[in-house]
C-alpha cells in the first residue's frame, strides 16, 4: 500500500471529492482530509491510500491538475521526522 500526499486542496473539498478524482487511476483505500486541530477547519491537504502500481500512476496523471481552480500538489508521503519530547521548550517548570 503507497501513502499518497495530496496538497492545496481547495477547502470546499470532500472525502468523497478526493475519492472520485483518484478512483479513476485504481482502488482507493482510504482518503483522509486533516483538519486544524484548534479550528476543525480544513486545513488543504490529504492523504490516499492506494495498491503500489495505481498509486504510481495516479500520482503522475494528478500532481498539477486542478479541482475548483486550485492546482493539485500530489506526491508518495513522507514519514514525519520525529521531533524531541522532553523539556526543551521555554514553558519548563
Amino acid at each position: 500500500m503507497t501513502t499518497i500526499y495530496v496538497g492545496n486542496l481547495p477547502f470546499s473539498a470532500t472525502e468523497q471529492d478526493v475519492r472520485a478524482l483518484f478512483e479513476p487511476h485504481g482502488t482507493v483505500e482510504s482518503v483522509k482530509l486533516i483538519n486544524d486541530r484548534d479550528t476543525g477547519r480544513p486545513r488543504g491537504f490529504g492523504f490516499v491510500e492506494m495498491p503500489q502500481p495505481a498509486a504510481q500512476t495516479a500520482i503522475q496523471a494528478m500532481n498539477g491538475r486542478e479541482m475548483n481552480g486550485r492546482a493539485l500538489r500530489v506526491n508518495e508521503a513522507q514519514e514525519r521526522p520525529q521531533r524531541p519530547r522532553g523539556n526543551g521548550g521555554p514553558y519548563r517548570r
